[in-house]
């Protein structure tokens, strides 16, 4: 910056003038100061995401006087020029992972005052695929032990910007986050542990490789899923409640069913015959406890079904209806006989 000095007057109008001088010194050393820290060059956009082999363009602008401008670039540079104030940097087909593309400037006033500014490129690629899988097991799951799910994501890029989600159905158990600044393409797989229960019977768990690159990314973000994995779960049957009292009727059954995996078979107790089918008719039985027992591989849970006659009830019934009527009898009688002797008292 050049430097403004100022020495002794000899007179009125020597100082005079030598003020004004100092007046301009002091404004074009703003001027060029002001230039030098602030680089005058505006680019649109400001950062720019783009697809792995896409089409990628930014302009770089300025409105100040130069000595040239120009982009340099691994791919699409542009020679310096000097007769124009907005330049475009494009490349038709990117395919450099870790591109940085350079607006320069060279300005007409002042020592040493080329500036230049770096215009952020994120270059991104979905992955080829998503696959969910087991790992170290096959076939049916146990109810309540403990399961590792594995989800290999290949070929995505840049990792920075991934998320994997783990579903089940349309409920998010867990999501996984990245820190790796590689820029190039890479694999990942990420594991989730989970307990099945009976309810998890039938469930499709899967996984989702998501791509969040930002306002300036696309919206939606990129995402890929998985193929759903189907769960298949074995458990113990399971009744609602261990004991059932049943009134004899046509239409009244004993219903031993009960949800397991695998099916179960069902044994019956204190039957005539034996019978094999979680269903019997209550009017095919005597009055009595009947106990259902529920197997399969996994355990087994019995139940009590407590029989009684539509009979027993009628005849206590009508008991207590003649109970009640052979005290009221009793109680007018007693009533009838004291008023009978009070009566007589009473005229003697």
């Amino acid at each position: 910056m050049q430097k403004c000095s100022f020495s002794l007057p000899t007179s009125f109008r020597d100082l005079y003038m030598r003020l004004t001088l100092l007046g301009f010194c002091f404004l074009y050393s703003s001027i060029v100061t002001g230039v030098q820290s602030e680089c005058p060059l505006q680019l649109d956009p400001q950062r720019v995401v783009v697809r792995y082999g896409g089409s990628v363009g930014a302009n770089c602008s300025t409105s100040v006087l130069h000595e040239g401008m120009g982009w340099e670039a691994s791919e699409g540079a542009v020679p310096m020029t000097k007769d124009q104030n907005l330049i475009t940097w494009r490349v038709s087909e990117l395919r450099e992972w870790d591109i940085k593309p350079v607006c320069y400037i060279n300005y007409k006033i002042g020592d040493n005052n080329q500036c230049l500014i770096e215009l952020p490129v994120t270059v991104y690629k979905t992955p080829d695929s998503v696959f969910i899988s087991t790992v170290n097991h096959r076939g049916p799951m146990m109810e309540g032990k403990q399961y590792e799910l594995q989800c290999d994501v290949h070929n995505v890029a840049p990792v920075e910007y991934l998320t994997v989600k783990w579903y089940k159905e349309q409920t998010l158990l867990h999501q996984t986050n990245f820190t790796d600044t590689i820029k190039t393409l890479v694999n990942k797989t990420v594991t989730l542990l989970i307990r099945p229960d009976r309810a998890d019977d039938g469930a499709q768990y899967w996984c989702e490789a998501e791509l969040d690159l930002g306002a300036d990314g696309p919206q939606p973000h990129r995402t890929n899923s998985s193929k759903p994995l189907n769960v298949e779960v074995y458990y113990k049957p399971k009744h609602s409640s261990s004991t059932e009292t049943i009134i004899q009727d046509d239409k009244v059954m004993l219903d031993c069913t009960v949800k397991a995996n695998p099916a179960p078979t069902y044994t019956w107790d204190h039957l005539k015959e034996k019978s094999s089918s979680p269903v019997l008719k209550s009017s095919a039985l005597s009055p009595g406890n009947y106990t259902c027992t529920a197997t399969n591989t996994r355990g087994r849970d019995s139940k009590v079904f407590i029989v009684k006659s539509k009979y027993t009830d009628r005849t206590t019934f009508w008991a207590i209806v003649l109970t009640g009527v052979v005290v009221a009898v009793a109680l007018i009688a007693a009533y009838l006989i004291f008023k009978f002797r009070f009566s007589k008292n009473s005229v003697i």
